[in-house]
């Protein structure tokens, strides 16, 4: 990576405010706010080599979005400032202003970006200066130790090869395995529903390969102690690729500003720009319209044909050996409201939780159910919600794959504010909440048209949690409408009308009935958006042992929301309700 000096800075800094001034060198007319730099002049010469900079690119037509995105992945888009933020060299920067662009520098960020990459004192594991995202073979160690921990529930698995393993060879070896933690107990037959989650396909963002990897040692820490982790994993899968391109993050790792895998034959003659942007190397829409580069030194080179690039072909295959195909052929025709399977990709940065299409202003046919999904994840994650082009036109994507050729609900979380988000920003911001987005779209992943406009059943207890024999204990719920977020737009909420609670077995199973004992809001009444509900369970032809009780609430519209599970245990013990002023007694 080239280092940015005094004099880059300041030389980069004189063109660009040379390009904001009119003839004479005094501001341009035009009535543009005085800190928007006005239109260049013609032919403004920029440095023969230099950067990377990081400027303001402010335009007037939000057409030029589309075509910056075909040259440059722009970091922040601020449609209703007018402005991106985007990062490049000379070629990038005349390329801008070849569109009509007018560029402003950020010297701040721009210091960040050339900023030497060190390791904190007394670091010994980590990205050097991030000690709480683990490396590549950090990564590998750490799943590959998971599944000999666990192993009923979790399998670690080699789905093909990285560019580098692909391709080279010699005695280094380098490059890696692509490879999949896979949870799910295996003791329990399937077919089951599954969640595929993809991390960090491109190499400088660092927090999402992290987030999957807590995510899924959340999930096997929790097994067994945690109901509704225990039923997720028990009837659901979790496919998680907590390393979508190892080889890009090698150099990142090693100090790289990387983007893209590490593909260095197809051209690009600058070793610094070397690779293929994977996430437009996808073959649903690949190259089709903006949003993706035919040159091989862009940031977003879509490689020379569809799937050319080993990861992406990896990834495809596992896909389609894992899904059945849902999608009819017209893209015009909506996916079954019955169909299974949810696809994320996590990115950085946003925040943002977006769905198909990318390549389109159109709606997807299923746009209704993907936005109130959609909705709900944000909700939960803190992000904002909306179809995937309001941001910027993108092409041959994963999200657009899962969904247009399987018709899997498919999403793509941006997570934190920086590529590199601080490790307390990691902790305290993109964690917890995405921990709770992620835990949600694996419980609907059986039909995740249908279940996300339903309310949430939140606060679950059953007291007492441990009882003896025929005794009565109280179930206790708050069923929600409402948790949607209003950024964007605003969802359809409808007051509760009920709701179900089954023991042991769930309603999609052979057998399961609800118990006859209804939910009843604790009011009297069902009559708002937000209802406290309890009901009595007798224990009365429950064996001895611990439980699992499912409940689901449903809207006034018909739709029944996400299960929430607590444990029950009852003992051996028959045991005698308390007269008033008198102790229980068992026998």
């Amino acid at each position: 990576m080239a280092i940015l000096t005094r004099p880059h800075v300041l030389l980069l800094t004189a063109l660009l405010v040379l390009a904001t001034l009119g003839p004479g060198g005094v501001p341009a007319a035009g009535g543009q706010p005085p800190d928007v730099p006005e239109d260049p002049l013609p032919g403004t010469p920029l440095p023969g080599t230099g950067g990377p900079w990081v400027v303001r690119a402010y335009y007037d037509d939000r057409q030029m979005v589309a075509a910056a995105a075909a040259i440059v992945e722009p970091w922040e888009v601020h449609h209703d400032e007018g402005w991106l933020l985007v990062a490049g060299g000379p070629r990038e920067m005349q390329a801008l202003l070849d569109l009509g662009f007018r560029l402003e520098l950020d010297a701040a960020r721009t210091e960040e970006l050339t900023a030497p990459r060190v390791a904190l004192p007394g670091q010994v594991a980590g990205i050097p200066g991030f000690p709480c995202y683990r490396t590549v073979d950090e990564t590998y160690a750490s799943a590959a130790a998971l599944a000999v921990a666990y192993p009923g529930l979790a399998s670690w698995i080699d789905i093909g090869d990285s560019w580098e393993k692909a391709t080279i060879t010699g005695p280094d070896l380098p490059g890696y395995d692509l490879r999949v933690l896979r949870l799910t107990n295996a003791a329990l037959p399937g077919p089951k529903p599954k969640l595929f989650i993809l991390a960090s396909i491109h190499g400088r963002e660092l927090a999402p390969a992290e987030l999957a990897t807590r995510f899924a040692e959340h999930l096997l820490g929790s097994y067994g102690l945690d109901a509704d982790v225990t039923w997720l994993l028990d009837h659901h899968e979790i496919h998680l690729m907590l390393q979508g391109n190892p080889d890009g993050r090698k150099m990142v790792e090693a100090g790289a500003f990387w983007r893209k895998n590490t593909d260095n034959d197809d051209g690009c003659s600058d070793p610094a720009s070397w690779g293929v942007d994977l996430n437009r190397n996808f073959e649903f829409a690949w190259g089709c319209c903006d949003g993706s580069s035919p040159e091989p030194c862009s940031d977003v080179y879509r490689g020379p044909g569809p799937v050319s690039e080993p990861e992406v072909a990896a990834i495809q295959a596992y896909l389609r050996a894992e899904y059945p195909d849902q999608r009819l052929p017209d893209l015009e025709a909506p996916v079954r409201t019955d169909a299974t399977g949810v696809f994320v990709d996590l990115h950085a940065f946003g925040p943002k939780v977006m769905w198909p299409w990318g390549f389109t202003p159109n709606l997807a046919p299923n746009s209704t159910a993907l936005q109130t999904f959609g909705r709900k994840l944000a909700y939960l994650n803190a992000s904002r919600p909306e179809q995937a082009w309001a941001l910027y036109p993108t092409s041959g994507t994963t999200d657009d794959f899962a969904y247009g050729e399987l018709g899997l609900a498919a999403y793509c979380f941006e997570v934190g504010r920086e590529f590199a988000a601080t490790c307390t920003d990691f902790e305290d911001m993109i964690l917890p909440g995405n921990l709770l987005a992620l835990t949600y779209a694996a419980k609907v992943a059986r039909t995740p048209y249908q279940i996300p406009a339903g309310p949430d059943a939140r606060d679950l207890s059953v007291v007492p949690a441990v009882t003896g024999r025929d005794t009565a204990v109280q179930v206790r719920a708050t069923l929600d409408d409402t948790r949607y977020s209003a950024a964007g737009g605003l969802e359809p909420m409808q007051n509760i009308a009920g709701g179900e609670l089954y023991v042991d077995i769930p309603p999609w199973a052979e057998g399961a009935t609800p118990v006859a004992q209804p939910l009843l809001p604790l009011d009297g009444t069902f009559d708002s958006q937000v209802e406290t509900v309890q009901t009595s369970l007798v224990t009365a032809g429950l064996a001895p042992g611990r439980h699992i009780l499912y409940l689901r609430g449903r809207d006034a519209a018909g739709s029944w929301g996400a299960f929430s599970a607590v444990f029950l245990t009852v003992s051996g013990e028959k045991v005698y309700l308390p007269l008033a002023g008198r102790q229980m007694v068992t026998e």
